[in-house]
């Protein structure tokens, strides 16, 4: 549906997006402003329906949310260990984004009014704020979701239980809340928004991944200490997305500091962190868990996706380098034409970026072809 929305429709979104689309169209060239909504309310539909059942399923199981969360346990009134990671994770997701997309809903209802209606107006503010209160809850949820494969595919190669201990839970339970709250960290060159939102967002970014980043990393590794596990392109993937996650946070909450967020935000500083954190960390436990699926056909799994995912693994780190580099000297993101000294950056980036391309292929192609 993505492939098709950019390639049939020229839809040429993201998570942010214009809320006065009438003012928009003479600059955008053409009229695309309903088209682009009704593609976005779409979306909207299809995601809140699915995260709906997912929280139904939970509540079913389990009495309510908090229970999924392991407030019993936190609280000391049940013993023991508290639900399994995957619904504790489950749970969280399904949390934060009903209501990122609850927050990201108004903006586009009250777009929509104001296609039919112009002379009812957003406050454009309020708007940026509900439009990145929605963007970043919901792109930052991806390794949330992701990390699923990992709780529930490392034990089975360790043969070691992955248990949901109190610290387990009260880390799951603080990203639920740092989320959910943390989104301005993206407006911290807004200079008309509140003082004390700005410091928020610097102070929760410190804190917003770490807790579950802390607890998973570090379980991933007492999991597999002397277990004997099986180092295979499922495994192996697995733990490749525990250091993406780690490595790019790194640059992240450099980034969510005020002072330096002035200098980098607007560079490839930041496209850096976000390649390293979801294509090294997110991507790798979805094809972690591809090739898990089909490792029942060993014949198939051979030398050529040992190469391929050392290949994927060594360019797209060297990819995220490229953005880094492009950072530090300051070439802006979002260009289309970069000044001749940025170039050679631009250039490695893209030579690195069909190598990955090729690598991915061999990926897919065991996938499709098992």
């Amino acid at each position: 549906m993505t492939a098709i929305s950019i390639f049939v429709f020229r839809f040429a979104g993201a998570w942010t997006f214009c809320t006065r689309c009438r003012r928009c169209q003479p600059a955008c060239g053409e009229n695309r402003s309903e088209p682009v909504l009704d593609w976005h309310v779409a979306d909207w539909c299809q995601l809140l329906l699915l995260y709906l059942d997912t929280s139904r399923a939970i509540i079913r199981e389990y009495g309510s949310l908090g229970h999924g969360l392991g407030w019993p346990q936190i609280l000391g009134k049940v013993k023991g260990y508290g639900p399994p990671p995957t619904v504790v994770a489950s749970t969280m997701v399904s949390i934060v984004n009903l209501v990122s997309l609850t927050v990201g809903a108004s903006v586009l209802v009250m777009s929509l009014i104001n296609l039919f209606q112009p002379s009812i107006e957003m406050d454009p503010l309020l708007a940026k704020n509900l439009i990145y209160a929605f963007g970043h809850i919901f792109a930052n949820s991806v390794i949330y979701m992701g990390v699923i494969a990992v709780y529930e595919i490392l034990p089975k190669y360790t043969n070691r239980p992955w248990k949901s201990y109190k610290i387990f839970l009260i880390a799951w339970n603080m990203s639920t809340l740092f989320t959910i709250i943390v989104y301005p960290h993206h407006l911290l060159m807004d200079f008309v928004m509140p003082k004390w939102m700005l410091i928020i967002g610097q102070v929760f970014s410190y804190l917003n991944g770490l807790p579950v980043l802390v607890v998973t990393a570090f379980g991933a590794l007492m999991i597999v200490y002397r277990s004997g596990i099986e180092w295979d392109r499922a495994s192996s993937f697995i733990f490749l997305s525990m250091f993406g996650w780690v490595a790019g946070v790194i640059p992240a909450i450099a980034d969510a500091t005020i002072v330096i967020n002035h200098v980098m935000h607007n560079t490839k500083w930041v496209p850096g962190h976000f390649h390293m954190y979801m294509g090294v960390g997110a991507v790798s436990m979805l094809f972690g868990f591809m090739y898990y699926f089909i490792r029942g056909n060993e014949r198939k799994i051979g030398y050529a996706d040992m190469v391929s995912f050392w290949v994927y693994t060594v360019f797209f780190l060297s990819l995220c380098g490229t953005f880094l580099l492009s950072g530090k000297v300051s070439a802006p993101r979002r260009w289309a034409v970069h000044f001749p000294e940025w170039v050679p950056y631009d250039r490695m980036g893209a030579v690195f970026a069909v190598v990955i391309i090729a690598a991915v292929t061999v990926f897919l192609y065991r996938f499709s072809f098992p």
